[in-house]
Formats: C-alpha cells, structure tokens, sequence
C-alpha cells in the first residue's frame, strides 16, 4: 500500500502532501503500530474526537488539550525512535497540517480575550466541530495501523440502553 492509498481510505486527502511521499510504500514496523496505539488513546480520550455539548465544557480547556497533542506526540515520536518512521511521517503531517493551523488562531484570540465574547465560543465550537471530523479519521487510521477495533463511537448520544 502506498502512503496516497492510506490517506484516500481514511479520508485525509486534503492533506498537502509531497508526491514522492504519496507514492512511497506504506511499510509500518511493530514500532509504527505500537506508536499509532499510543497516540490512539490520546486521540480518542479527549474532546479532540468527542463531541462536546454547547452547554457542557470550557472552551479554553478544550483549547488546551488539543494543544497537548504536540507534546504527547513529541513523547511518543522520541519514546519510539526511528524505528518508528511511518508513523511519525502520518503524526507530523497531520500535526502541522490539521491540528496546527487550529491552535494557532485559536490561541491568539483566547490570549486576546475572545473566549469572553459568546459568539467567537460559537465560533470556536464550530471549528472545533470539523476539527473532530478531521481527528476521527486520524484516529480511524491509528486504530487500523494499531491493529485493534476503533472505538471512537462507541459513545452514542442518540442511543437509549435497551430496557
């Protein structure tokens, strides 16, 4: 499989993506799969992929733990070494091209005060939302390249326990 397939499947194809690297052979080690569980479970325990109700949360909070994503992938990139090139190719990418360009401009205007005004909460909440959609395809990706079920959705909001 080539990196390009692997991006198609799990639909990140907006990425800019260099064409000798779409092209390359996707060959992951134990080392990428262990990698990808690690920032699996960061991915999916933090409002980065759950939903998060209007009334319920702290923007800023949330803010805030989208950006430690940078140091838990940090950790694990170092933690794995370069036995685990494919995956930090796919962590890389997606940091400075999915979850970057978000905390950049969120972060300037929490620093300003914006998380005072209700609408830029709107806002904020909004682009939050596609930032989700954007992070469940990663974690789809990690889970698969992990090799164990992606349990993402296993928390159903619109779902009633059978009595």
């Amino acid at each position: 499989m080539k990196y390009f397939d692997l991006f198609e499947k799990w639909g990140l194809k907006k990425l800019k993506l260099n064409l000798n690297f779409l092209t390359a052979e996707f060959e992951p080690t134990t080392e990428d799969k262990d990698a990808a569980w690690e920032m699996y479970v960061e991915l999916i325990t933090r409002v980065v992929t759950q939903r998060l109700d209007p009334e319920d949360g702290d923007e800023k909070s949330a803010l805030d733990s989208i950006y430690s994503l940078f140091g838990s992938t940090r950790t694990i990139l170092k933690g794995k070494g370069r036995q685990s090139v494919a995956f930090t190719k796919i962590a890389v990418v997606v940091l400075n091209q999915v979850v970057r360009p978000f905390t950049a401009k969120w972060h300037k205007l929490s620093l300003a005060g914006g998380f005072n005004d209700p609408e830029t909460c709107l806002k904020f909440r909004a682009e939050l939302d596609a930032l989700q959609d954007d992070l469940r395809k990663y974690a789809a990706l990690l889970a698969d390249l992990a090799e164990v079920e992606d349990i993402t959705d296993l928390v159903r909001t619109d779902l009633e326990m059978p009595a």
